[in-house]
């Protein structure tokens, strides 16, 4: 199935590689600093041309179905909507100082398996605590997360940051610390239909694109920088810009098969 197809060129890029130069984010350089005249960056990420023939996967759900539900899941792999590519990531490469980091929701960093799907399906995180949480209760889920990279050739890779079991309802505390730059991804080994997909920079300067495509990054203190846009399927794009003080620059990212 194609699932399994995906996840297999995935893992057989595991082989550890130099990363493009540039990409790995070192959480222990990065300052907090007092932003004085910061500005911003905005923008929104597009998808020209026909949509791959599996950007839409339809799973058959084969174990639990009083929690999971009956019949298929649809796994969207290419999320497009009038144009806009969703389900992606903005960051800024190689940020050595700025704002400080928002204190995350409810306090921690949280990914919640409910109703048998990774809950955000994207989000952004700090190093550090990452609470995984199972809210199905009498269903047993595997989540396994990787670190995502690219080889000099742009060639998708993978290591594994961890990978376990938990059978019952309530919070699992896992240390995440990327060590090839800050994308992850996640499924559970258990269920074939469930994915999701994480940041976790040594900075703030990284969102999740809205449902628009658009994204705005702010507070920056002003100067050059590499913009990064990364999509699952189809890696990383980048710009180099320079953010005014007190003003806002434009970053749009076009992706297509």
């Amino acid at each position: 199935m194609k699932h399994y197809r995906y996840f297999a060129i995935l893992a057989a890029g595991a082989i550890l590689t130099a990363a493009i130069p540039g990409l790995a984010q070192a959480a222990a350089k990065y300052k907090e600093i007092d932003v004085a005249n910061g500005g911003s960056v905005k923008g929104k990420l597009t998808f020209e041309g026909a949509l791959p023939d599996d950007a839409v996967e339809r799973i058959l759900i084969t174990k639990n179905p009083d929690v999971c539900g009956t019949g298929e899941r649809e796994v969207v792999w290419v999320d497009v909507k009038d144009g806009a590519l969703r389900g992606a990531f903005v960051f800024i490469d190689k940020i050595k100082e700025g704002k400080k980091w928002a204190e995350p929701e409810d306090g921690k960093y949280l990914v919640d398996q409910k109703g048998c799907r990774f809950r955000p399906w994207a989000q952004v995180i700090r190093p550090g605590v990452l609470f995984i949480r199972n809210s199905d209760q009498g269903v047993a889920h595997n989540m396994l997360t990787r670190n995502v990279f690219y080889g000099r050739k742009g060639r998708k890779k993978q290591m594994t940051l961890f990978n376990f079991q938990q059978p019952e309802v309530g919070d699992i505390e896992k240390k995440v610390k990327p060590k090839r730059g800050p994308l992850l991804a996640t499924n559970c080994e258990v269920h074939n239909f469930m994915f999701g997909f994480m940041m976790a920079p040594g900075h703030p300067y990284a969102v999740v694109v809205g449902d628009d495509g658009s994204f705005s990054i702010d507070n920056i203190p002003p100067g050059a920088y590499k913009v990064k846009a990364w999509h699952p399927r189809f890696g990383i794009k980048e710009t180099k810009l320079t953010v005014p003080g007190g003003g806002a620059v434009d970053a749009n990212f076009v992706f297509s098969q």
